[in-house]
């Protein structure tokens, strides 16, 4: 399974969004502190309103603690940068790829680009800074579920 992760998030609203998108998804997310904003159970129930019993949320206390988990777990980081040349739609993903999103004020330092397995950018008209790190993570995660066939199966409910 694809795992999302997100390296110090800043803003509350965007991490609640990926727990409501990881929960519909069926996927992990993976929260690296610290957090720029209060990691507690009820502040991360009122950024992410009902979905957050329904998600697999994991907190790590900070990137040792994280790298630690990934490495014991033999999976591959994926980087979402700026700074990569490879195109995430060029890229194969891989059953078990963790993907890492970085912060929404900064990315992510020298050592954390460096410690990735693979980097890859979204394309983006020139001179455009950035696109919302909430779809960011959803543009990269629902190509690499699609292409490792990941997606949940629909239920009944479903229309």
């Amino acid at each position: 399974m694809i795992d999302l992760a997100l390296y110090q998030p800043d803003i509350a609203q965007n991490t609640g969004t990926l727990i409501r998108l990881s929960a519909c998804l069926g996927t992990t997310l993976h929260v690296i502190g610290p957090a720029g904003f209060d990691l507690s159970d009820r502040n991360l129930k009122r950024a992410g309103m009902d979905y957050l019993e329904l998600a697999a949320v994991v907190r790590h206390d900070g990137w040792t603690a994280f790298v630690e988990w990934l490495e014991a777990s033999e999976r591959r980081l994926v980087l979402a940068t700026t700074r990569a040349t490879t195109s995430f739609v060029d890229h194969a993903f891989a059953d078990g790829d963790v993907i890492l999103m970085g912060r929404e004020s900064a990315g992510v330092p020298d050592a954390v680009h460096a410690r990735a397995d693979v980097r890859l950018r979204i394309p983006m008209r020139p001179g455009l800074r950035s696109i919302n790190l909430a779809v960011s993570a959803a543009m990269l995660l629902s190509e690499a579920l699609r292409q490792t066939g990941g997606f949940p199966e629909a239920g009944p409910e479903a229309s």
